[in-house]
């Protein structure tokens, strides 16, 4: 198991946002999201698209989920 400062350095090549300035939110499922991650919107429901698998990625654009970059 990874921490996850060092999962979101190598997916993004930056450590993370200072909480106050960069902080998005907090998805459905729980995943902290910052300004400039990519995001799938459901209604009035995000899900951060790192976190989901490729067929999850899929059943939620099924549904109508939208393609977003958090800001």
């Amino acid at each position: 198991m990874e921490h996850p400062d060092i999962t979101h350095i190598r997916r993004t090549g930056y450590p993370k946002y200072n909480e106050r300035t960069g902080l998005y939110g907090v998805d459905a499922l729980g995943n902290e999201v910052y300004k400039g991650d990519e995001i799938l919107v459901l209604d009035d429901t995000y899900f951060l698209t790192d976190e989901l698998l490729q067929q999850t990625q899929e059943v939620l654009k099924l549904f109508g989920a939208t393609y977003h970059i958090a800001d």
